[in-house]
């Protein structure tokens, strides 16, 4: 019987590898870096994935958790069970849920160039957005309808700002 071929062959160095490179592939494979706090936190290495999930009540396949129901033409089909978990750490659980019910702030902002020229606008047209996308200061030609938005986005965005100028423009 013949022997293979590569067998026979002495092991070479392969130059075109970048070992540094290889490395961090390999580690990024098998140890990924978890981005939530509470989940690193309460994460137990020398255990399987589905195992740290169940212990922090947390579902690793959601098929098996909420299963879909079929519909059968014979009758209706004996409810399937989830699978009963003992959870070891509902911690991570509520901090995950507290975390979720915090209202979202709203960080988006508008340049000030942007601010100058919506007051600008209001202070020169009130609200005719016709006479607004005419105006010689309108330099990007935006339409009334662009305009009418950024106005919009402006009043969202700043509101503080908005109430204090339109009041400015009311007192005199």
């Amino acid at each position: 019987m013949p022997k293979a071929k590569k067998s026979s062959k002495r092991k070479k160095f392969d130059y075109n590898q970048d070992r540094k490179k290889m490395k961090k592939r390999s580690n990024k494979k098998y140890n990924p870096r978890i981005e939530n706090s509470q989940i690193r936190n309460a994460w137990d290495n020398k255990k399987s994935t589905a195992k740290n999930l169940q212990e922090m009540g947390l579902a690793f396949d959601p098929n098996r958790t909420m299963p879909i129901q079929k519909n059968s033409l014979l009758g209706p089909d004996k409810p399937t069970k989830a699978p009963s978990c003992i959870v070891i750490k509902p911690y991570v659980v509520n901090q995950l849920q507290e975390e979720a019910n915090r209202p979202e702030k709203d960080g988006k902002t508008l340049s000030s160039d942007l601010i100058e020229y919506v007051q600008y606008m209001i202070r020169e047209h009130n609200d005719d957005f016709k006479a607004m996308a005419r105006d010689e200061k309108n330099y990007y030609q935006d339409t009334p309808k662009q305009i009418k938005r950024k106005i919009s986005e402006y009043m969202r965005c700043h509101t503080d700002h908005y109430d204090a100028f339109m009041d400015s423009l009311a007192a005199p």
